[in-house]
């Protein structure tokens, strides 16, 4: 049995009933991560022993006849800007090198833990995760395992490759302006990124505080809901986090459609589209029986503020690198951390007024709708490399267009299902959709979802490499 293309659920099901033991399923994912990394390069540590010790402590739980955790022996990873006690948080480059190791885990991956799964190593990104394509100058290039020669997304491309590689069935990242969503699209797995203020970032490279999110990547809806569930906690002593309770969606996903007013974005999100990507919007639209077009307030707008904030904060993040270690820095972010250092802070701040302006329109716009469908990424995984690329006539940079589609949601902190789909135009690569909801309403995403999936609209292919 190959127990790397399992689930989340059959894993922990089959470590249940003694089919195999959690070491096996460890040994397997290492495996496969030995076999198929020199291919698509997603791992830039293994935790090897940390591994083997949890899976062992998981092993023992069962022969003791106590009950298991829900994510008991289920492997996965994590971009690697997330604390791992004792290992160096690089955030995708060699300018963290010479920090100390982090002295105890991020908060998420604790939670992950004390859910019984098995952290097996950290992935690649981009630099300080700025970028959507995971070119990375120190650590190579990641590469989507249904073309090698393509990109997988960024910034947390190295998550999105491990899942849809079937080197572990979950892995974690982080997501600003699509860096969960675009993984998912262009590797054809399912994404979540939650509401802003969720999940805890305690114990993670921070990016863009105001706009960072951090979520995860499964090969199953029900992986993902799982590990969404076992993540949410309250943290009092990460201020960015707003949650007072646990709210599990894994419970609601057979709770159907019916009765959900969904609608389907147009304008901005058509115009900026392929035609493969309003392929799988109209699919799964017509999956759902839905008709209803849909106007995003102030897109264009919204993606703007997306970028001066971004670049604003990242640029004051990095302003000591950009003095004193510029040579160290990955060439792709250096302009653009220099740019956003040189902005008018004039900008940032018309930029933040303008958000809470944006936010408000946002979430008007949910009083008369529950669930919005729009593409993912405008164009399947473009070939390593390229960089401009042909959208409705318009011709854009590739690694910055890679986002068009996901900036303006994030900005508005809104939680999106990532759903992976296969287009007819070129159905060997995927291009998924976004599943976006009102803030704190991650249930209503997850139950189209499960429709979707049930249906057959959306799935998961097997990857052999």
């Amino acid at each position: 049995m190959s127990l790397h293309y399992l689930s989340s659920a059959e894993i922990t099901q089959g470590i249940s009933k003694g089919s195999f033991s959690a070491s096996e399923v460890l040994q397997s994912s290492l495996d496969r991560i030995e076999t198929t990394n020199p291919k698509v390069n997603a791992f830039t540590a293994k935790h090897v022993d940390r591994a083997i010790q949890k899976a062992q402590s998981i092993d023992a739980l069962r022969a003791s006849g106590a009950s298991l955790p829900p994510l008991a022996g289920v492997p996965f990873a994590v971009k690697n800007l997330f604390d791992v006690q004792g290992q160096v948080t690089l955030a995708g480059s060699i300018v963290n090198c010479h920090h100390a190791p982090a002295k105890q885990d991020a908060f998420l991956i604790e939670r992950m833990a004390a859910a019984g799964a098995v952290l097996v190593g950290s992935l690649n990104m981009d630099e300080f995760a700025y970028g959507f394509t995971t070119e990375n100058t120190h650590y190579g290039p990641c590469r989507n395992p249904h073309d090698t020669t393509r990109v997988s997304g960024g910034s947390s491309g190295g998550s999105g490759t491990a899942v849809a590689a079937h080197q572990v069935p979950l892995a974690l990242g982080s997501d600003t302006n699509g860096s969960i969503r675009v993984p998912a699209s262009l590797c054809g797995v399912w994404g979540l990124k939650p509401t802003f203020g969720r999940l805890s970032r305690r114990g993670t490279f921070p990016f863009v505080n105001s706009i960072d999110h951090l979520g995860g990547f499964a090969n199953s809806l029900d992986g993902l809901a799982t590990m969404y569930d076992a993540m949410q906690s309250p943290d009092a002593l990460d201020p960015g986090c707003h949650v007072k309770k646990i709210e599990p969606v894994l419970p609601t996903l057979q709770q159907g459609t019916k009765g959900l007013r969904i609608g389907v974005l147009n304008g901005f999100f058509e115009d900026n589209a392929s035609p493969q990507a309003r392929e799988v919007v109209a699919t799964a639209a017509k999956a759902l029986g839905v008709h209803a077009q849909v106007e995003w307030p102030d897109a264009t707008l919204g993606r703007i503020a997306a970028f001066i904030i971004t670049a604003s904060e990242g640029g004051a993040l990095h302003l000591d690198n950009l003095r004193h270690r510029i040579e160290e820095m990955e060439p792709l972010s250096v302009d653009r951390f220099m740019s956003g250092a040189l902005q008018p802070a004039a900008w940032y701040i018309k930029a933040q007024r303008f958000r809470r302006m944006y936010r408000d329109k946002v979430n008007a716009l949910f009083e008369n709708w529950d669930v919005l469908l729009a593409a993912a990424t405008p164009v399947s995984a473009p070939v390593i490399g390229t960089d401009w690329l042909e959208i409705q006539g318009q011709t854009l940079p590739s690694r910055a267009a890679m986002g068009l589609l996901t900036q303006p949601i994030s900005f508005a902190g809104c939680p999106v299902v990532a759903a992976p789909m296969w287009p007819s135009l070129n159905e060997d690569l995927p291009l998924g959709i976004q599943i976006i909801t009102a803030p704190w309403r991650e249930d209503l995403a997850f139950r189209v979802a499960k429709q979707l999936e049930t249906l057959g609209v959306c799935q998961v292919k097997r990857v052999e490499l």
